[in-house]
């Protein structure tokens, strides 16, 4: 069959700061491609929906899917499946994706006939049975596969990360894909899936608690086929395992590897295992994101962080002797008032590290959609981007927008604009003479980006599609309700030293 993959456009957040490329879209391309199909990616971060339609009119796809990671791409996704259909009258089009696997009865419903099929979870395992089954009838039988003749078994978990390796070649416009000043930037896979339980994230619910690891040797493979020079490690939490980071640094220096890398970790993970980051400081780690979240204890006990903020500040002390620059997450609750956005710009003049702001939001398949007390305030697919406040905020909107810019452009002024240009002169100069403007487009795109007034007009926008409205309970729901993948984590991986459920661990050697 003719597939076309498509990836929506970025979202306000991908204005500034980044734009990776599909990673998940490229082993699912990878994965039809092996099964014999001829495989097309559209990626909307990078080119344009005119492009879209022309490919849609000369390639004439038979299958089109739509990645759905993100919420806030769920109505640009149902029109880009109604103009598949209005191209292809006989296109069979399917949604997969993180977020639309919590909700994907609802999105097939909304629809209204525009989509065949949502695949719930792992895509790379389903995606030649439902274009198998698209073919030849019995879409209900498939794993994971949602659509009007009902829903098909459990979905199935990869059992190996080594395979299938992501089609990067289908991608084009890869010199656009970029974090910060690494640019460009390309992205890989060492993990899947996380052991903690926060309550405002659905990565743990979405893997059932499960957490795999790709080979060394594989992991190395893979980065030596990656022609950029800077590579985003997009693990949820990397090197829990300090002989898995070991591992793959070793098969690193033996290929004589060397790039800039990028990675997400936690604090305390990053202290148990400092000589696993300080390895790959010298291998070309140079910056770290750490969703520290709060800067309280009482903020990290509500998001269940199990974390304290000593060990927080611990972890950033310990980057900075190792000379890694970290990125701070912060989430801002919409019950913070004047005072408290004062202090948040305080911590964040007064530390070195760049400090990122994002709004709690209730999400499907997180504790806190099922939980959160305070009713939505929007049910607008696309104010769910963590830019935007969907629950009642204790300050005027246009206050608490107000306060909320005001409070990152701290970020603003610290490492954007001309003074992080002429500090940033080497980097900026040598990324201009290779044609990359990526970064330097975005040290002067802020105020363009994020102004109270934008995010005020956002909420004034007609509404065509909504989320589902959530089942308010009085307790958190069983665990096993939350889940996407039900297989159990002692079949697909250990869990990871001192995480919930796990205690305290020696150390382990066999792989996951």
């Amino acid at each position: 069959m003719r597939v076309m993959l498509v990836h929506p456009s970025a979202l306000m957040y991908s204005e500034i700061f980044l734009r990776l490329e599909p990673l998940g879209l490229e082993r699912v391309a990878a994965a039809a491609r092996d099964a014999g199909h001829e495989v097309r990616i559209v990626d909307l971060q990078v080119l344009s929906q005119r492009l879209l339609d022309e490919e849609l009119r000369s390639f004439a796809p038979e299958a089109l899917g739509v990645s759905l990671n993100y919420l806030a791409n769920i109505p640009e996704a149902i029109e880009i499946a109604r103009r598949a259909k209005a191209a292809s009258p006989g296109c069979f089009v399917f949604f997969g994706g993180h977020s639309v696997s919590f909700i994907a009865d609802h999105v097939l419903q909304q629809a209204e006939g525009a989509v065949d099929a949502v695949v719930r979870g792992e895509g790379e395992p389903a995606v030649a049975p439902l274009l198998e089954a698209a073919r030849d009838g019995g879409l209900a039988t498939v794993p994971g596969v949602v659509c009007a003749e009902g829903r098909g078994p459990a979905p199935l978990l990869m059992e190996s990360l080594d395979r299938p390796r992501p089609a990067r070649d289908l991608t084009r416009k890869r010199n656009r894909y970029f974090i910060g000043e690494l640019d460009p930037c390309a992205s890989i896979e060492f993990t899947r899936g996380c052991p903690w339980d926060c309550s405002f994230c659905s990565a743990w619910t979405f893997y059932g608690r499960s957490y795999r690891r790709a080979s060394p040797e594989a992991a190395a493979d893979e980065m030596a086929s990656i022609a950029e020079p800077n590579v985003f490690i997009v693990d949820d939490v990397a090197f829990i395992r300090p002989e898995h980071g070991h591992g793959i640094a070793a098969a690193l220096e033996r290929r004589r590897i060397r790039k800039n890398y990028y990675l997400e970790t936690r604090s305390d993970v990053l202290l148990r295992n400092e000589e696993v980051f300080e390895r790959w400081r010298r291998l070309g780690l140079r910056y770290m994101f750490l969703g520290m979240e709060a800067i309280d204890a009482e903020g990290l006990d509500l998001y269940r962080k199990r974390v304290s903020p000593d060990e927080n500040f611990k972890a950033l002390e310990a980057a900075r002797r190792m000379g890694i620059m970290v990125a701070i997450n912060l989430i801002v609750d919409p019950a913070w008032d004047e005072e408290r956005f004062r202090l948040v710009r305080e911590f964040a003049l007064a530390v070195p590290e760049i400090v990122h702001l994002t709004v709690m939001t209730p999400y499907p398949g997180t504790e806190i959609w099922h939980t959160e007390a305070r009713q939505l305030t929007t049910r607008d697919y696309r104010l769910f981007d963590i830019q935007h406040a969907v629950v009642p905020t204790k300050l005027p909107l246009e206050v608490f927008y107000r306060e909320l810019v005001r409070t990152q452009a701290v970020l603003n002024r610290k490492h954007l604009g001309l003074r992080t240009a002429l500090r940033a002169g080497g980097v900026l100069g040598r990324n201009l003479l290779r044609g990359q403007t990526n970064f330097a487009r975005m040290l002067w795109k802020f105020g363009r980006v994020y102004n109270p007034e934008r995010q005020l007009a956002d909420h004034r926008r007609p509404v065509t599609y909504e989320l589902p409205v959530p089942e308010h309970r009085a307790a958190a729901p069983g665990r096993k309700e939350l889940f996407i993948h039900t297989r159990p984590v002692s079949a697909v991986g250990r869990k990871a030293p001192g995480s919930p459920e796990a205690g305290p661990a020696a150390p382990e050697t066999d792989g996951a």
